[in-house]
């Protein structure tokens, strides 16, 4: 039978109990030596104070029996009891009561623990007693949120109360949800606890003692993984969900196989140890072992229940664990897809970005920024936020982007693109409502052109050190629907640095959304002091400044953040031309080239340049019906852009031996670095780009 489907059995075999109360910190034992005062003693111990009458007695424990007086000094009905009874301080898990009784002087009884080396826990001995263990345990395990809190919980809560030590292990892989793992059934040792002691002369868990040595470490002596093999002992003891004695037939075939050669010495004789399979709602995802030193009294049968409720709880939060992570794992990749995984490396502009999310616990949000290179050398920067923090915030900002990104590729005015992502938005939904602001960057101009949407307003940092917000028009946010949006155009200088961002970064509960800009707008200003009047600050340093402003309880949003640092394109480093649409028009282009390429020094490159310009000039004006553009740029490499007014965009073809044309593009495509072409409003732009240096073959 396959080892996968052997644990679809029910687990509901927990009788009822009552009384619970809670668990106190690991280590706090109850030690021998310390007496026990009468409030640490049953109400049923506390009723002979006075010499008892011979011959009458109540029951009292196992099996015991316990003298009381005469009538007039009856014992304590079961409320008075309940009132007088000592209740453990909440969150504590109480210590075990004591092993033996026995009858001190007056006839009352007193619990010894005799036979019990110090600093030993003492064994429950009542119902009461696990009933209470068990409720303070799971409430432990229970506050666990991820695998890691909810394993150590359980050790946490069995060491040493319960037992002296443990061994849990789970499933390698953990399935997750309702699906299926396919493959052997594989166990890894996931953790080992046991009682800290400074000095421990027992050795271990073996029978025989070996003085003066540290207690060994339980992982270094048995297995990190075992295969559950179909049909075998470890199998079959799974199968079976409920815990069994480790004397147990059962348990003595299966441990050999879970804990590897030599495991077993860590296993005392008799009914020392209990295993425990961990079921989870499915399927069993693993084991616990619990073990007693030999000295240590043995488990008793209803122990086994005690052991079961562990082990169900814990499973049920382990499997909780593994869908939370799974959900919180899904989530992050969702998010992180929406936003850019690397930013372009536009023509004169640098570019920086951070994201926050709200918190560890709700990574999802509708915050996002974006860079999207456009013809001409331009670049548009984007940044918006969705109203909430859900999966489907998330997925109406990606929604968003990717309409933003679509239209930006039609070179339309921002204002165009807000009003589309307006329409955009009505048409998911009537609630979608965001904030956006969209800015295009001319590097050859120096000039950016800015349209807002209810969005914060942009900081810009001159390169003296001022910092100026800029005045933009508000807006409304998109999503509201029959409103109109204006763009304004600015100076945008050379060394000048353009943050981006949304609300999260200046406003809180703490402080209004001005005060917060105001707040941003003298950090950027510091910041740009200490780098001097003629120096800009480094813009991933500049990003890191600006998140340190945020302070304890500010972070109730997610925060995108988006720097631009303008270099711009010298008017000495750009050659432009008008081209008539005429048969010499490759020609002009050829020679216009050449001279621009002498000016700026760059005669190696002149054959290449001259035959990738004529192809693609020739292109242009065989279909163009107006004067073709031409524009030779120079930065860290050469690039050539053509434009006319023919909206249809070339396609790279392989020409055949007969054909006199469709070779152009070809010979760019071996030629250029790079190249593309563009559709715009008014036609469309091929550029290609050239390395430096000597031409390449």
């Amino acid at each position: 039978m396959d080892s996968t489907r052997v644990t679809e059995q029910p687990t509901s075999y927990e009788r009822p109990q009552t009384g619970v109360d809670p668990a106190e910190p690991r280590g706090a034992l109850l030690r021998t030596p310390t007496p026990l005062g009468p409030a640490a003693l049953p109400a049923q111990a506390r009723t002979g104070e006075t010499p008892s009458s011979p011959g009458t007695t109540t029951p009292c424990g196992k099996g015991k029996e316990l003298p009381v007086n005469g009538p007039e000094h009856a014992q304590p009905s079961a409320a008075e009891q309940d009132a007088h009874r000592p209740r453990p301080a909440p969150e504590q898990i109480p210590v075990q009561p004591g092993a033996e009784q026995e009858h001190g002087p007056g006839g009352q009884e007193r619990r010894t623990g005799r036979g019990l080396p110090p600093g030993r826990p003492l064994p429950m001995r009542r119902d009461g007693d696990r009933l209470r263990f068990v409720g303070a345990a799971t409430r432990r395990i229970a506050r666990g949120i991820d695998l890691d809190e909810i394993v150590m919980g359980l050790c946490r809560a069995t060491v040493p109360t319960f037992s002296d030590a443990i061994l849990v292990y789970l499933r390698d892989p953990l399935p997750i949800g309702d699906e299926r793992p396919t493959g052997p059934v594989v166990l890894r040792l996931r953790r080992t606890d046991r009682i800290p002691e400074e000095r421990d002369t027992e050795g271990g868990f073996l029978p025989a003692p070996a003085p003066e040595s540290e207690l060994p470490e339980l992982s270094a002596m048995t297995a990190e993984l075992c295969e559950v093999r179909p049909g075998g002992a470890l199998n079959e003891v799974l199968r079976g969900v409920r815990p069994v004695f480790a004397d147990s037939p059962a348990a003595r075939a299966a441990l050999p196989e879970l804990l590897g050669e030599g495991g077993e010495s860590v296993v005392p004789e008799g009914q020392h140890a209990i295993l425990a399979p961990l079921r989870g709602r499915r399927r069993v995802i693993g084991a616990a072992l619990f073990l007693r030193r030999p000295e240590r009294m043995a488990f008793e049968p209803d122990d086994l229940l005690v052991a079961a409720q562990l082990a169900t709880h814990s499973a049920l939060g382990i499997d909780k664990a593994v869908l939370y992570g799974r959900e919180a794992y899904i989530a992050d990749e969702l998010q992180r897809t929406m936003l850019p995984e690397t930013l372009p490396r536009p023509t004169g502009v640098r570019l920086a970005s951070r994201y926050l999310p709200a918190a560890e616990t709700a990574r999802v949000g509708g915050d996002w920024y974006d860079a999207i290179p456009l013809p001409g050398s331009r670049v548009a920067l984007v940044v918006g936020d969705v109203m909430g923090h859900s999966m489907t915030s998330a997925a109406i900002m990606g929604q968003l982007r990717t309409t933003a990104q679509t239209l930006a590729g039609l070179d339309l005015p921002p204002q165009e693109v807000l009003h589309h992502l307006d329409e955009q938005a009505q048409r998911l939904g009537t609630d979608r409502m965001a904030t956006c602001l969209y800015a295009v960057y001319d590097p050859v101009s120096h000039r950016i052109t800015i349209a807002n949407a209810g969005h914060p307003p942009p900081v810009l940092l001159h390169l003296g050190g001022r910092a100026e917000v800029l005045r933009v028009p508000p807006g409304a946010p998109i999503g509201v629907g029959g409103v109109d949006f204006e763009a304004v155009e600015l100076d945008a200088p050379a060394g000048a640095t353009l943050l981006l961002y949304t609300d999260g970064l200046v406003e809180s509960r703490l402080r209004d959304v001005w005060t917060g800009i105001e707040q941003l707008r003298e950090k950027l200003a510091a910041t740009a002091q200490l780098t001097g009047p003629d120096h800009p600050p480094p813009l991933e340093a500049l990003c890191d400044e600006v998140l340190d402003m945020l302070g304890p309880g500010d972070r109730d949003d997610d925060i995108a953040l988006l720097a631009a640092r303008f270099d711009g394109i010298a008017p000495s480093d750009v050659a432009y031309w008008f081209l008539e649409p005429e048969d010499a028009a490759p020609g002009r282009a050829r020679r216009l080239a050449r001279r621009a390429l002498a000016r700026w020094g760059m005669e190696e490159l002149s054959d290449s340049v001259e035959l990738l310009v004529s192809e693609v000039v020739t292109n242009a004006v065989r279909y163009a019906s107006r004067p073709v553009t031409l524009r030779l740029l120079r930065t860290d490499v050469l690039r050539c852009e053509v434009g006319d007014d023919v909206p249809q965009l070339p396609r790279l073809r392989q020409a055949r031996a007969t054909d006199e044309g469709g070779r152009g593009l070809y010979l760019v495509n071996r030629l250029a670095r790079r190249w593309g072409a563009t559709r715009l409003s008014t036609g469309k732009v091929v550029w290609f780009e050239v390395n430096l240096g000597a031409p390449q073959y």
